[in-house]
């Protein structure tokens, strides 16, 4: 990812929250380090559909899932989250 220059007209406050902004967003797109999972009770799951590959933890069930385009799938079982 290459950064793009902020022009030098822009007040400083403003490229210090650009800067931040910049940096957050590296940050995700090369993680350096393990980041925290979505943390959702079952009740609270979104639509899987919404969320294709992704991971989250369902806090209720204490256990990892992940979305396989059309259901929450449990990693300890297998099963699908109803």
């Amino acid at each position: 990812m290459t950064a793009v220059p902020i022009g030098p007209a822009l007040p400083q406050a403003l490229r210090a929250v650009l800067k931040s902004l910049s940096d957050a967003v590296l940050d995700l797109a090369q993680p350096a380090e393990p980041k925290p999972v979505f943390a959702v009770a079952q009740a609270g799951l979104p639509p899987a559909a919404t969320y294709p590959n992704t991971v989250l933890i369902v806090t209720d069930l204490n256990i990892l899932a992940h979305s396989d385009g059309i259901h929450w799938i449990r990693q300890d079982t297998g099963a699908v989250i109803v």
